[in-house]
């Protein structure tokens, strides 16, 4: 991508009044360059860690280690052994989102689960009794049960079945829901990959589509007083402020919750508690993050034992929530 598309240039008004920011945005995807690579520590670090590391950030949760310019940590032995994965710092971003849960987490889905890093993060950051996790595309189910393996993530259950069916199977049953959304990918672009048409409004308007749907569904799962988080890896508001607008509209008993430790890095574009980083800023090539709770009063409803065996394609052993 040599020159910015006029799409790309449009964009970059709308996310942006300061035509410096514009600029500095569109170069970082028109020229993008290195991020510092990041892991998050699957288990107990070494006494005498193998990389250099960046600073921490004020809201960098101690297992994750954001290293210098020109690691590479996915070629050392402590990666294929499982005790880190690694990861885009923006990802860490997004989920530390998580951290604003003030009670236990019993059981966790996460709803777009492939490749598995937010699912490795949400069962560090929260150490559920069963994390389920769900990817509906089968070609990407390999790689998410290749790494929850590596990194033993368990208690968990595997599963590949969409939002709508999940819904009417496992109602009302999730302390929390990770929603992970599909999206058009424009952040790619920041890292130097491809997001074929990812400007283009027709894309952005089936993607947002598809995650209201996906969002709507998960919402049923959600048991009371449960949460939902929703993160994407894409700039447009429709794929993310104005799903979050639809979303609370649909579910009026979904409140917003304010995230204290990302309060800097609330989206300009709304008054509602988001957050977002920019590619530009230079620790991620960029997310948005949101999350919401469930303000119906009850308890969560008993998991279906045999409705989740008959869905799982992979079961580890823990406690057993039925």
């Amino acid at each position: 991508m040599e020159n910015p598309s006029k799409l790309l240039l449009k964009l970059s008004r709308r996310l942006f009044e300061d035509s410096t920011v514009q600029e500095k945005f569109i170069e970082a995807l028109v020229h993008p360059q290195p991020f510092a690579p990041c892991i998050v520590w699957c288990r107990e670090k070494p006494d005498t860690i193998p990389f250099a590391v960046e600073t921490p950030t004020s809201w960098q949760p101690k297992f994750v280690d954001r290293l210098l310019l020109g690691s590479k940590p996915g070629q050392h032995p402590l990666h294929e052994q499982g005790y880190y994965y690694c990861l885009d710092f923006s990802s860490v971003f997004a989920a530390s989102s998580l951290f604003a849960i003030s009670s236990p987490v019993h059981l966790l889905f996460d709803i777009c689960a492939s490749p598995g890093g937010k699912t490795i993060f949400s069962w560090k950051a929260l150490s559920p009794k069963l994390i389920i996790a769900n990817e509906v595309i089968g070609k990407r189910l390999g790689m998410l049960i290749s790494n929850l393996k590596r990194c033993r993530v368990s208690p968990l259950n595997v599963l590949n079945k969409d939002s709508s069916i999940l819904a009417q199977q496992l109602p009302r049953t999730s302390n929390l829901v990770i929603v992970d959304a599909p999206c058009t990918g424009q952040s790619l672009l920041a890292k130097g990959d491809k997001a074929p048409g990812c400007f283009h409004e027709a894309a952005i308007n089936k993607s947002a589509n598809r995650q209201k749907r996906i969002i709507a569904n998960s919402a049923q799962i959600v048991a009371p007083q449960g949460y939902l988080a929703y993160m994407t890896c894409t700039y447009s508001p429709e794929e993310n402020e104005r799903v979050c607008e639809w979303f609370m509209k649909k579910f009026p008993q979904f409140q917003p919750v304010q995230i204290p430790h990302l309060a800097a890095l609330q989206s300009h574009l709304t008054n509602m508690p988001c957050y977002r980083i920019w590619p530009q800023e230079r620790l991620g090539a960029g997310a948005f993050t949101m999350l919401f709770q469930n303000t119906e009063e009850g308890e969560a409803d008993r998991l279906k034992e045999d409705a989740l065996e008959n869905m799982s394609i992979l079961c580890t052993p823990g406690d057993n929530l039925v």
